[in-house]
C-alpha cells in the first residue's frame, strides 16, 4: 500500500504539471493533440524495444483501443473548459469529479473495497472541491463536468486492463490507442493547423507527453496493488498545486477561498489514507 501511496502522489505532480502548461498555451486543443502524440511515438517506441529484448508483454488491447476512445472526449473537452474558466476551477471539478465516478464505478465494476474511514475521506474531499466550484456559471462547469465523467469511465477501463495485464506495458498501449484516435479526429478538423504547431511547439509539447505517460504509469501501475478510489482519490491531490499555481503563476483571483478548500482536499486525503 505505500508503494502505491507514492506512485499515486508522484503522478499528482506530474499530472498538474502539464496541465499547467497546457493552460497557458494559446490554443488548448492542438497542445493537448501535439502531447498525446509525443507521447503515442515514444508509448510505441518503448513497447517496440521491449518486445524485440524480453518479448511481447501481456496487453489488454480490447480495453486499450476503448479507453483510447474514452481520452478524444476528455482532450476536447479539457481544452474548452481551460478556454472558459480558471485552472484553479476547471480542475478541481474535472479531477475531483473523476475521483468520485472512479471510485464509485470501482466498487460497483470491480468490486473494490473501501472501509468506511476511507469513504468519509472521499466525502471530505468532495466537499473542498466543491467549494472551489462556487460562483461559477453553467457555462463555465459544464465542459469540466464532461472530464469528469470520461475520466471516471476511463479509468475504471484503464484500471480493469492493467489489471488483466503487464500495468506498464497497458499504460503504453493506452497511450498508442489515444494518440491514434486523438490524432485522427485533429487531422480531420484541423489538418492544416498541425504541422505548424508541432515545429513551433515541438519541445514543450514532448516534455508534456513523457510527463503525461509518466504519471499515467505510476498511476496503472498503483491500481494494481491497491483499489481504484484509494488511488484515484490520492492521485486527485493535484488540485492543491493547481489552485496555488493558478494564484502564484497564472495571477488567478479568489485565491484565499480557493486555497483554503485545498487544504480542505489536504484533510481528506489524509483521512482517506488513514482509512486504509
Amino acid at each position: 500500500m505505500l508503494l502505491a501511496t507514492v506512485l499515486a502522489l508522484t503522478a499528482a505532480v506530474l499530472h498538474a504539471g502539464w496541465n499547467i502548461s497546457i493552460k497557458q498555451t494559446s490554443d488548448r486543443f492542438l497542445a493537448l493533440w501535439a502531447q498525446f502524440f509525443f507521447a503515442g511515438c515514444l508509448a510505441l517506441s518503448s513497447l517496440v524495444i521491449w518486445s524485440i529484448v524480453d518479448g511481447t508483454p501481456n496487453i489488454a488491447w480490447r480495453w486499450a483501443i476503448f479507453s483510447g476512445l474514452g481520452h478524444l472526449p476528455y482532450v476536447v473537452l479539457l481544452a474548452r473548459s481551460y478556454e472558459r474558466s480558471d485552472l484553479s476551477v476547471t480542475y478541481p471539478i474535472a479531477r475531483g469529479g473523476g475521483a468520485l465516478g472512479a471510485a464509485i464505478l470501482g466498487v460497483i465494476v470491480l468490486k473494490d473495497d473501501l472501509s468506511t474511514l476511507s469513504i468519509a475521506g472521499i466525502a471530505i474531499l468532495m466537499c473542498g472541491m466543491w467549494m472551489l466550484t462556487l460562483g461559477q456559471t453553467k457555462r463555465h462547469v459544464m465542459p469540466a463536468l464532461g472530464v469528469a465523467v470520461t475520466i471516471g469511465i476511463y479509468s475504471v477501463i484503464d484500471a480493469y486492463g492493467a489489471r488483466q495485464s503487464n500495468p506498464l506495458a497497458f499504460s503504453f498501449s493506452v497511450f498508442i490507442s489515444g494518440a491514434m484516435t486523438i490524432s485522427i479526429w485533429a487531422v480531420a478538423t484541423r489538418a492544416h493547423e498541425l504541422r505548424k504547431f508541432v515545429a513551433t511547439s515541438w519541445k514543450t509539447s514532448a516534455i508534456g507527453g513523457l510527463m503525461s505517460m509518466c504519471a499515467y504509469s505510476l498511476v496503472l501501475i498503483a491500481v494494481t496493488r491497491a483499489p481504484l478510489g484509494y488511488v484515484a482519490s490520492l492521485r486527485e491531490s493535484s488540485v492543491v498545486i493547481a489552485a496555488f499555481a493558478g494564484w502564484r503563476m497564472l495571477g488567478e483571483g479568489d485565491h484565499k477561498r480557493r486555497l483554503i478548500a485545498a487544504a480542505i482536499v489536504v484533510s481528506g486525503l489524509v483521512v482517506l489514507v488513514l482509512g486504509r
